[in-house]
């Protein structure tokens, strides 16, 4: 499978009849702003997104969908009146991150809508790379993004009807009417088709982080579900920084000492973490004002730690763990700012 296309291209696949209908009806490309919306229930405030579960078993056969697994922050985009709020999966208001994202959705030709997706930065192949998104934004500054886009692969809310009880096929239908043809901000996460055994090994093999497959007939629920699971090529998850290393003879970051969060509680993570280079400063300055004399977790075996307040989180990949709990080859891919 070819990396994923620089450009958008027209869906292929129409939604079943009956909802193409509902989208045509509720989605006018062309929007007469001297008229009134017809608003039949209020934009929500507030929608949690649906949380894909790893998968037990390939999501293979005729009532899957699969679509790439992007690489980057997930948002809520809530439009009104030609205006656009972009949230963070708990709920923040970002908008001020991805400026050029939000005046690009504000353009579209609805009253109001909730998108879900996925904002994230390319590569010169092609593919998402977080650590190049935190980059955009500035290594956990939160300075607006220049080379940011979003990936839209869900239609939650459009001029006052609510869509989450429709089938997610009828949803992408209904996506693909409002979107525009061609854009440099928005792009729509497309269906791969085939074999899925064949697409996830061709994903993982043009470094794509794995593939999301969808039941074509469940409505949207918020929250951990297995309508959507998630098949991925390396294990990448978020951990609690509490602490850090220096590399010998130097003043320079060289490793972090990690906690996972189970139940409310911290479990320490013995690790030292590769890929730290590019982002080692920026990330010491983040940590020192948080160095504190004990540790938060008991049972680090590392040595000659600075401990830290646990209030940064980072992306890490890894090929999972040892019997003793430690990750195995793990990789520093970026800091979380959404928590």
């Amino acid at each position: 499978m070819a990396a994923p296309p620089r450009k958008p291209r027209t869906q292929k696949r129409a939604a079943p009849a009956a909802e193409t209908a509902r989208s045509q009806a509720a989605a006018p490309r062309k929007r007469d702003k001297s008229q009134p919306a017809p608003v039949e229930k209020p934009l929500p405030e507030w929608i949690a997104p649906c949380i894909p579960s790893d998968a037990r078993q390939p999501a293979s056969g005729a009532g899957w969908l699969h679509e790439i697994k992007w690489d980057g922050y997930r948002v809520g985009c809530y439009l009104k009146d030609g205006r656009a709020t972009i949230r963070n999966r708990r709920g923040d208001d970002w908008t001020a991150r991805f400026p050029a994202i939000a005046f690009a959705l504000a353009s579209l030709a609805v009253h109001n809508a909730v998108i879900d997706g996925e904002v994230v930065v390319l590569d010169s192949s092609g593919i998402s790379q977080f650590g190049l998104l935190d980059e955009d934004l500035g290594w956990g500054k939160g300075k607006a993004a220049r080379d940011a886009i979003l990936i839209a692969f869900d239609l939650l809310f459009l001029d006052g009807n609510d869509l989450r009880t429709w089938t997610c096929e009828g949803r992408r239908g209904a996506l693909t009417a409002i979107l525009p043809a061609t854009s440099d901000r928005i792009r729509m996460s497309e269906e791969i088709t085939g074999d899925f055994h064949r697409i996830w090994r061709s994903a993982c093999s043009s470094g794509l982080e794995g593939i999301i497959s969808k039941r074509r007939e469940a409505p949207y629920k918020s929250g951990r579900n297995r309508t959507w699971v998630k098949t991925k090529c390396s294990q990448s998850d978020t951990f609690v920084v509490v602490g850090y290393m220096l590399s010998p003879g130097t003043r320079r970051l060289g490793g972090l000492a990690l906690a996972e969060e189970r139940d409310g509680h911290l479990v320490p993570i013995d690790c030292a973490i590769s890929g730290l280079s590019l982002a080692a400063a920026a990330l010491k300055r983040r940590l020192d004002p948080l160095i504190m004399e004990k540790p938060a977790v008991t049972g680090l075996k590392t040595s000659a730690v600075i401990w830290t307040r646990p209030e940064v989180r980072v992306e890490i990949e890894h090929r999972g763990k040892t019997r003793g709990g430690s990750l195995r080859a793990p990789v520093f891919k970026g800091v979380r700012a959404d928590g």
